[in-house]
């Protein structure tokens, strides 16, 4: 494994660990969803907008890839607030992984959209990590709230692998920075006036979570997480960051008292075996 596929697989675990604070951070924080994807919105457009003039990154777009880039934001948007409905509705484990069934519907989307050659052995590795994930899922009553927020986090799955297939091709044209600036300016333009639903001192109340879930999950994060697509294809970069709940319940663990169980462990050990198979398998990026 050469120097630079090593360190393309370090970036992508630093992005998925950067993530994977959305789950802690999200039960933690105190708002109604839509305030909260709001406000986060907002304050990662203007850690980005200044990380890109500090930069020099040019903040200008081909006009044509405007319907693209605002269709992307929606997206992000969409993802962002049935993710934490999905968080909310039940717990860290829950919400992350649930939404992480896109890697399976990345699988099948990919080759039609992108019209890329199917490959089969992601099949395989999307059903590996599936598994990991029946392991790492608590026993579930389907007469509760954990039903809904698995629904939540599927159609956020949906959403999220819609967003990074369009943004594929417009990575290798576009600086990450720059895309998640334009990205997350169309969620908080969006979301704006849910702010205006809540006393102000609510959301000040909140300011910390909110800084780190606009800093480091998203600013951070997010912008590293589609650098990556310039390396891995849109599939391979899915199951790479397939690493990520294991990332998130880790957290949960620590900060919010969480314990995994012993069925946890053995679905984190088939979620990081499809990670390792598919990091040594993508050596040579296609």
């Amino acid at each position: 494994m050469n120097n630079n596929h090593l360190k393309h697989l370090l970036e992508i675990n630093l992005a998925m660990l950067f993530i994977a604070t959305s789950g802690a951070l999200g039960r933690y924080v105190q708002l109604p969803v839509p305030v909260a994807i709001g406000a986060r919105a907002i304050l990662a457009f203007v850690a980005l907008f200044l990380y890109c003039k500090w930069k020099g990154f040019s903040l200008k777009i081909d006009s044509r890839d405007i319907p693209v880039i605002l269709l992307s934001g929606i997206l992000m948007g969409v993802h962002w607030v049935t993710y934490f409905y999905a968080l909310k509705l039940s717990n860290v484990a829950i919400g992350m992984l649930s939404i992480f069934t896109y890697p399976v519907i990345t699988a099948f989307l990919e080759p039609i959209l992108l019209k890329t050659k199917f490959q089969l052995v992601h099949l395989f590795l999307a059903v590996l990590v599936l598994t990991g994930m029946y392991f790492l899922s608590p026993t579930l009553d389907f007469e509760n709230s954990y039903t809904i927020a698995i629904g939540f986090g599927v159609f956020s799955a949906l959403a999220y692998a819609l967003r990074n297939i369009i943004l594929k091709k417009k990575v290798s044209k576009y600086n990450g920075s720059m895309l998640m600036t334009y990205q997350t300016a169309i969620v908080g333009i969006i979301l704006f006036p849910f702010l205006f639903t809540i006393p102000a001192n609510a959301i000040l109340n909140q300011w910390e979570v909110l800084v780190a879930l606009a800093v480091l999950t998203t600013a951070i994060g997010h912008t590293m997480f589609l650098m990556t697509f310039k390396h891995f294809n849109i599939t391979t970069v899915s199951i790479l960051s397939s690493v990520q709940p294991v990332y998130g319940i880790l957290i949960g663990a620590i900060f919010l008292s969480e314990i995994p169980k012993g069925t946890t462990v053995l679905g984190g050990i088939l979620i990081l075996s499809s990670v390792v198979i598919e990091s040594i398998r993508s050596k040579k990026p296609t």
